[in-house]
């Protein structure tokens, strides 16, 4: 199949459709997967260091597969530039060593369907870093209300259960909102680095890199995998894959097609992650008529923000 025929495939809207959805119905699956791999490696909520040990195998395969499936894909080893490794570095820091090291211990002391809905404000903050940091746009008024509107929604999704439940805990829900914020820089930048740079390349050795960090950093710290079972290694195995998978078909319709165009549909990250949540963990306590409000008011944020964008004609 030559370049042109594949372009014209993978600009087809049914393409875009289901490959982006894909994306985030993987994307979707780490919430509940995370923690059963948890229960199936016998990791405890309090045990920090084994958590990020667990995260550094992941993102460290993770890596290795994204740059194997773009080396097939593109017919070469994908190697970094020198003068690509302080960007690399820069953005492992951040998108995989920050994000995660808050996520995945905040997935411990938290529900994977309120983890699920505040990752989803990941694109508001992205937006409020992107105009009043980076000055990359403008921020007008419909992206304020849709921001305002989906912090109302992660608000509500902590009053679920048989009172008003207001107290948050910071390494619980606080956690996951930091690592919110650590996405939104790392989105940033890699935007901006992906205009000179393989955005294939980048990925996937920060991913080694930050999983490589994270490994060592688990280890030093006390934290060791001492039940090794075959459905723990399929798990750690299965959630490798996700982030390879998504990312280098994340990026393959990026490539092809405006950025509005897919992007729009990472905005069902959350809800993925909620449904998946509620279904694999059985946490049919906490999806309530609370919760599906929360997610409700985050989604009307997103096309809030989204219509804007559409009206304005920008990607």
């Amino acid at each position: 199949m030559n370049e042109t025929k594949t372009e014209q495939i993978l600009q087809k809207t049914v393409t875009v459709l289901f490959g982006a959805l894909l994306c985030c119905a993987l994307w979707g699956s780490a919430f509940p997967c995370i923690k059963i791999g948890y229960q199936l490696f016998e990791i405890s909520s309090e045990d920090t260091a084994t958590q990020i040990l667990f995260a550094g195998y992941r993102f460290t395969l993770a890596g290795i597969f994204a740059l194997l499936i773009g080396s097939i894909l593109s017919k070469t080893i994908l190697l970094p530039k020198k003068e690509s490794l302080g960007k690399i570095i820069k953005l492992s820091m951040l998108q995989t060593v920050l994000q995660y090291l808050f996520f995945y211990i905040g997935l411990a002391n938290t529900t994977g369907v309120k983890a699920s809905i505040i990752e989803g404000v990941n694109v508001f903050i992205a937006i409020l870093v992107a105009c009043l940091i980076f000055h990359q746009e403008t921020l007008t008024a419909n992206k304020i209300i849709g921001c305002i509107v989906g912090f109302l929604g992660v608000v509500l999704v902590n009053l679920t259960g048989n009172c008003l439940d207001l107290h948050l805990k910071l390494n619980g829900e606080g956690f996951i909102f930091l690592s919110t914020i650590a996405y939104a820089f790392s989105s940033v930048y890699l935007k901006r680095y992906s205009k000179s740079e393989n955005p294939v390349v980048l990925s996937g050795w920060q991913f080694v890199a930050g999983g490589i960090f994270m490994i060592c950093c688990g280890y030093l710290t006390g934290g060791r995998i001492s039940c090794l079972t075959a459905g723990g290694v399929g798990m750690l195995l299965y959630l490798a894959l996700v982030s390879a998978v998504a990312y280098s078909l994340w990026g393959i319709l990026l490539k092809y097609n405006p950025i509005s165009k897919v992007a729009v549909f990472g905005f069902m990250n959350p809800v993925f992650g909620f449904l998946l949540s509620g279904i694999l963990l059985k946490e049919s306590d906490s999806i309530g008529v609370t919760s599906i409000v929360a997610l409700i008011l985050v989604s009307v944020g997103i096309c809030i923000v989204y219509r804007e964008k559409k009206d304005n004609g920008k990607n």
